[in-house]
C-alpha cells in the first residue's frame, strides 16, 4: 500500500465534494507509530509502543497538511523496534483509520528513550493538477 488517506476517507471527501452527500469531518487526529506499513486497515505491523497520540495540523497548502507541533512517546517500552511508518484515526482507541505516512527518517528507541516526531513530520496529502 502506498501511504496516504484511507479508501473510506477518500471515497467519503468525493462523495460529499461530487455528490453532495453528507460527510462530518473527524473531530480529532491520533498518530499510532509502527513498524512497517500499516496496510489499508491501518492495523498492520504496529510498533511495541501502542498509544496513540492526538496531534493537530497546520493549513493545508498546495494539497499538503502537516503537523504544526512535535509528538513525543515517553518511555519507549522495548529497544528492538524500528519505527517507519504511522498511522492517523479519529480516536484515541478504536475509531476509524484516516491514513497512513511513512518516516523520512526511521527511528531505533532504547528501552526508555523518548520518541519524538517534530513539527512538520507528518504528511497527508492529496494528488492535485500542477
Amino acid at each position: 500500500m502506498a501511504t496516504g488517506l484511507s479508501s473510506t476517507v477518500a471515497d467519503a471527501i468525493l462523495d460529499a465534494y461530487c455528490r453532495s452527500v453528507a460527510w462530518t469531518e473527524p473531530a480529532e487526529f491520533w498518530v499510532k507509530l509502527h513498524v512497517g506499513d500499516p496496510g489499508s486497515a491501518g492495523i498492520a505491523n504496529a510498533a511495541s509502543e501502542t498509544t496513540r497520540k492526538q496531534i493537530t495540523f497546520s493549513a493545508a497548502s498546495g494539497g499538503i497538511i502537516t503537523n504544526s507541533a512535535q509528538v513525543q512517546w515517553l518511555n519507549y517500552p522495548v529497544g528492538t523496534d524500528t519505527i517507519s511508518y504511522v498511522s492517523f484515526w479519529d480516536a484515541s482507541s478504536g475509531g476509524t483509520f484516516i491514513g497512513s505516512d511513512g518516516l523520512a527518517t526511521n527511528r531505533t528507541p532504547a528501552s526508555g528513550d523518548t520518541v519524538t516526531l517534530a513539527a512538520g513530520d507528518l504528511d497527508l496529502s492529496l494528488p492535485i493538477a500542477a
